[in-house]
């Protein structure tokens, strides 16, 4: 068995009140045992319009969220991911809506660039949602070798699109994270319902850290952070509020789900690219 948790909340535009709300319940999420840890999506800063100086100063010498993942991982002996943060490629460059994985050390030994940007419509008092006027296209998927299995990573609207799910099970994950900020209107119509897909297509472990509540510009999250699993089988839940839901992995389990119903030797049609394994970054935030 392996201990996971995911955190809610409910962040807003100032980094530092939400590092310090986010180091709150990292650390209630290491008491309860948990092994690796999920922030959700723009845990440091939502609704901040200024997106490129955090970026600019994530990318230089700076860097006080990239910092903070590190010395919270260390701190608690876990494996930390944060959920994402604005992170260009390249000096000067479009931010990235980037998801990062720092081991028990506090390195970085992974990071994901959110493939599918939330362009879209919805019938909230926003209205409209353009990420990519702020953000470029990641382009590769992200699967990784962790203490609690092989991790594969999504971010969000990710979850609409199969596709990426059925890759990161043919790269071997047992285990998906979602980070997100789902919409209040959005997730009450589909959260539950594309989390569980996802989950039983791909016959791994769902784990799903949203924000919640109402946030700067009048902006509404659904909350409902959740862990399911291969079978699609709810473990874990907090519906509202900041907080934290824990739960253990059975791999055991999980292999008997895959024995027993091998949808993955049945299949028909090609299967997406599997993409390369992640080669283990040297750290870069000491």
């Amino acid at each position: 068995m392996s201990g996971v948790a995911a955190i809610q909340m409910t962040s807003q535009p100032e980094v530092q009140d939400n590092l310090q709300q986010a180091a709150k319940l990292i650390a209630q999420a290491a008491e309860q045992g948990a092994e690796l840890v999920l922030l959700p999506e723009c845990f440091a800063a939502l609704g901040n319009r200024s997106l490129a100086g955090i970026a600019a100063a994530e990318f230089g010498n700076e860097r006080p969220i990239r910092r903070f993942l590190a010395e919270q991982a260390r701190q608690h002996g876990i494996w930390l991911i944060g959920g994402s943060l604005p992170l260009p490629r390249e000096p000067g460059g479009k931010p990235m809506a980037t998801q990062l994985v720092l081991d028990e050390q506090g390195h970085e030994v992974a990071r994901y660039d959110k493939l599918h940007l939330f362009d879209v419509d919805v019938s909230d008092s926003h209205s409209t949602y353009r990420e990519s006027n702020d953000y470029a296209f990641g382009d590769q998927l992200v699967c990784l070798d962790s203490p609690v299995g092989r991790l594969g990573l999504s971010i969000c609207y990710d979850v609409r699109f199969p596709e990426l799910y059925q890759g990161l099970r043919l790269a071997g994950a047992e285990l998906i994270v979602v980070p997100a900020a789902f919409t209040a209107v959005t997730g009450a119509a589909h959260w539950h319902v594309l989390l569980r897909a996802r989950a039983i297509e791909s016959q791994c472990y769902v784990l799903a850290a949203n924000q919640t509540g109402t946030h700067a510009g009048g902006r509404q999250t659904f909350g409902h952070s959740c862990l399911i699993d291969p079978w699609g089988e709810l473990i874990a839940e907090l519906p509202e509020g900041p907080g934290v839901i824990s739960g253990e992995l059975d791999r055991d389990f999980l292999r008997d789900v895959r024995q027993r119903m091998p949808i993955t030797a049945h299949r028909r049609f090609a299967p997406p690219a599997a993409p390369q394994p992640v080669a283990k970054e040297s750290s870069q935030n000491e």
